[in-house]
């Protein structure tokens, strides 16, 4: 009497080779879309948090943040308002979008005119782009 061998043949197991390659070339770049499109959507939501504080500082310091000084007024008293400012108003993590690199803060506006341009630059670092690339400005 033959005993019968339990086990995968060899074209069983080329199947689901196939199968998987087939779902990693399909689905995994979708996935991957889907992560750059959250990093903006967080860029978005971090860039609300710091205009609130840059509101506040104006409130309490009866001026913008000069654009010499920049975000970094948010975290340490400038000297002429040292005697008004009652921050830090957020936490040095709070100032970096997504990618690790700070906000770019500008002002006077040349986009938001009469007050201050707040912008991330996107997952490349460099002005201009598309897609994930795109820059992102307060409006």
């Amino acid at each position: 009497m033959k005993r019968k061998r339990k086990g995968f043949t060899i074209i069983e197991l080329l199947a689901v080779a196939m199968i998987i390659a087939l779902l990693a070339v399909f689905v995994v770049p979708r996935a991957f879309r889907g992560l750059g499109k959250a990093k903006q959507d967080i860029a978005r939501g971090k860039m609300a948090i710091v205009e609130q504080a840059i509101a506040q500082f104006q409130y309490d310091c009866g001026r913008l943040p000069t654009g010499s000084e920049g975000l970094e007024a948010l975290l340490t008293a400038p000297r002429d308002v040292e005697d008004k400012w009652a921050g830090p108003y957020l936490k040095q993590s709070e100032i970096l979008d997504p990618w690790g690199r700070p906000y770019l803060y500008i002002e006077p506006g040349t986009i938001n005119v009469g007050s201050y341009d707040l912008l991330s630059l996107g997952a490349d670092g460099v002005e201009g782009g598309e897609g994930e690339n795109a820059d992102i400005v307060n409006d």
